[in-house]
């Protein structure tokens, strides 16, 4: 396959991105991080390449996004090379930057019908996938169109509404011109065992732009550590070609992602649960690179955790909220209490902040208790350090495809 100019390549090196995780990385939230922390690409959660095509306007929820992710990768999971192939249409006609096929997610709904993470066990039919999806954004950039290809009517409209919309209500730029996008691939290191020499020999045989690999196996869903010497291994034979490799897992701050980088030549990382209520986790990401590119090794002090203030996990939170009314509306509020929580912890009352927050159902509620907490603290208060956490919050989200 001849390689064509694409994101990835203008991208300053390493790359430190936005890791998808199913429930968690909608729309909204890439948005807070693209406004807020400027990671270098966001991925979207993962969407089924069969409810792409025919399924219910969910599956469009799934796929809204707006210039300040930018570039923003879809994310879409399955077994049928043909329904790639008709996704990846569909990935092009919404103007996405690139498209990720995902073959890492171990949870039991996706791998049981062959697609995710099991889809190393058939690396033939992952081969298959990748050269149907390449294929699929090739003929859509020759001029092949959803009505060729049979597309509901209504279903091309609701694309074409999407696109309006964006450029309308977000400033988008409109794109009239038809473009090759980069493919590339989520994956994992094995299924039941560590086969990550010849499961990614096999994926680069299909040159993909780039490959994001969690440091676990398919059985190991999200127990013990990731295996960061595995992915050495697996970087040591990328970096042979042309496709570059992104590491990913257990990675809690800028200072891990440049160890980890620095041990195992990778061309960059994914960073997933730490993210979670934390956009300023990327915003000294080019000061790392600085300093790697410069061939020093940081310190925690050249890299030190983000400490927003009591008002700023307020005020971004709130934020929050306004742009997920302002994209999805308030009919689904339920989706925004966990991020309320994430953003609220490690400040005196917090905990009772939170509390009131992972109750509301409108954008009202959110405002009056934000200045009720800005302009009051003392309403908020009889609280203890020990209290001042929010691993509740992550520890009741089903993470089962998170990065």
């Amino acid at each position: 396959m001849t390689r064509y100019p694409s994101f990835w390549e203008k991208i300053p090196q390493p790359i430190v991105g936005l890791a998808p995780m199913d429930g968690v990385t909608d729309a909204p939230c890439r948005t807070m991080h693209g406004l807020y922390g400027r990671p270098d690409l966001v991925i979207t959660e993962f969407t089924n390449v069969e409810g792409l095509w025919r399924g219910s306007d969910r599956i469009f929820r799934d796929f809204l996004y707006t210039p300040a992710e930018r570039p923003v990768v879809a994310q879409i999971f399955g077994n049928n090379p043909e329904s790639f192939y008709r996704a990846a249409h569909v990935v092009c006609e919404l103007g996405f930057d690139g498209v990720d096929i995902n073959m890492g997610c171990p949870a039991k709904s996706v791998a049981s019908r062959g697609g995710g993470a099991a889809l190393i066990c058939t690396p033939d039919l992952a081969k298959e996938i990748i050269r149907a999806t390449q294929r699929g954004v090739r003929d859509w950039a020759n001029g092949q169109t959803l009505e060729d290809l049979g597309m509901e009517p209504e279903r091309i409209q609701r694309i074409r509404q999407m696109n309006e919309e964006r450029i309308r209500l977000w400033g988008d730029q409109p794109r009239s011109e038809r473009r090759l996008i980069p493919v590339s691939v989520k994956t994992r290191l094995g299924y039941a065992s560590i086969v990550i020499k010849d499961w990614v020999q096999h994926l680069l045989e299909t040159e993909p732009f780039a490959i994001s690999l969690h440091g676990r196996t398919l059985v190991q869903h999200y127990k013990g550590e990731a295996n960061w010497e595995a992915i050495a291994t697996a970087a040591e034979i990328v970096r042979q070609t042309d496709t570059l490799i992104l590491g990913n897992g257990d990675i809690h701050s800028l200072y891990e992602a440049a160890k980890r980088i620095r041990e195992t030549g990778v061309h960059g990382v994914l960073i997933g649960r730490a993210t979670l209520g934390n956009p300023w986790i990327f915003r000294d990401r080019e000061r790392m690179k600085n300093l790697l590119n410069a061939g020093i090794e940081p310190t925690e002090a050249d890299l030190p955790p983000p400490n927003p203030s009591r008002e700023e996990r307020l005020l971004m939170a709130l934020e929050h909220a306004r742009v997920y009314t302002q994209l999805k509306g308030e009919d689904h509020f339920v989706e925004l209490r966990k991020h309320m929580g994430w953003y609220l912890g490690h400040f005196p009352g917090a905990k009772y902040v939170r509390n009131a927050l992972v109750r509301v159902n409108s954008l009202a509620e959110v405002e009056a208790i934000i200045y009720q907490a800005l302009e009051n603290p003392q309403a908020f208060s009889g609280y203890s350090a020990e209290e001042e956490t929010v691993e509740e919050a992550v520890s009741t989200l089903d993470l089962s495809c998170a990065c």
